[in-house]
């Protein structure tokens, strides 16, 4: 199974962007599909998460701000960031718990490469 990430950058404070990560490979379902993100001399953190019925989660400091959604026909998480600030600025990561295509259908957390959001001015 592999996660690819994309849509980071450099945003101004105030701008938006769009992150995107596809899952590929033997996968029977996915359970919870999140975002967390890993500023320099910063643990990593959960950004925001959400389950295959759609439930969702948010840290503090992006909530009104960040919006997580999924399609699970496509095996794809999505978070769109609006109203960026300088603080937001981090390696963005996408993580997915995935049930494996085979009979015993095991569970395995998968990350992607993570993508990088630079927010200034």
């Amino acid at each position: 199974v592999q996660l690819q990430a994309s849509g980071g950058g450099l945003v101004q404070p105030g701008g938006s962007l769009r992150l995107s990560c596809a899952a590929s490979g033997s996968i029977f379902s996915i359970n919870v599909m999140g975002w967390y993100r890993q500023a320099p001399g910063k643990q990593r953190e959960l950004v925001a998460a959400i389950a295959s019925g759609g439930s969702t989660d948010y840290t503090d400091s992006v909530k009104g701000r960040f919006t997580i959604s999924r399609d699970n026909a496509k095996n794809t998480v999505y978070l769109q960031m609006n109203s960026l600030k300088p603080e937001d600025t981090a390696v963005y990561y996408c993580n997915a718990e995935v049930l494996l295509a085979t009979i015993a259908r095991p569970k395995y957390d998968y990350w992607g490469q993570g993508t990088q959001v630079t927010v200034s001015s």
